[in-house]
């Protein structure tokens, strides 16, 4: 079961494609946070929705609101695909222990061993206030993003 709105945010500890320890609870008290996890780096319905964030990037990495993308891939490979498709934002690495975060936040699919695409919109307190989650072919709508956000 996911996280729902309402929730605590579950706070975690994940290396970023850099290398660099991101924490949620960095963030609270800041900014608010749009916490996005996607299944895998290279693929086409993850590409897309990703390289859709970096062409609206203004809209969700600004002085009230951090985007961080979580995938289960390890961050050599997040390191290569954020170069290739030009992602400045951070991407975070549930390689190990594969999927903790994942499972925390219930979008981790243990037959595939993956995260589905859930997006959680995190508030400035950690407290959830809007979420998505959809099937592994189905991509989100970013409209739908912002007018979450809108509501902060």
């Amino acid at each position: 079961m996911a996280i729902q709105a309402g929730d605590k945010a579950p706070d975690f500890e994940l290396k970023d494609n850099h290398g660099r320890t991101v924490k949620l609870s960095d963030f609270r008290g800041e900014k608010n946070v749009v916490l996005l996890f996607y299944p895998f780096a290279f693929t086409g319905v993850c590409t897309g929705e990703l390289c859709a964030l970096r062409d609206n990037l203004p809209t969700f990495v600004n002085d009230d609101t951090q985007l961080l993308a979580v995938s289960n891939d390890s961050i050599h490979t997040l390191r290569v695909f954020a170069e290739q498709e030009n992602l400045e934002y951070p991407l975070l690495s549930d390689f190990w222990p594969h999927g903790n975060v994942s499972r925390a936040y219930g979008v981790f699919d243990e037959d595939k061993g993956c995260a589905v695409r859930g997006t959680f919109i995190i508030d400035k307190e950690g407290v959830v206030r809007w979420t998505v989650v959809n099937d592994l072919p189905d991509a989100r709508d970013l409209n739908d993003y912002v007018k979450a956000l809108e509501t902060l």
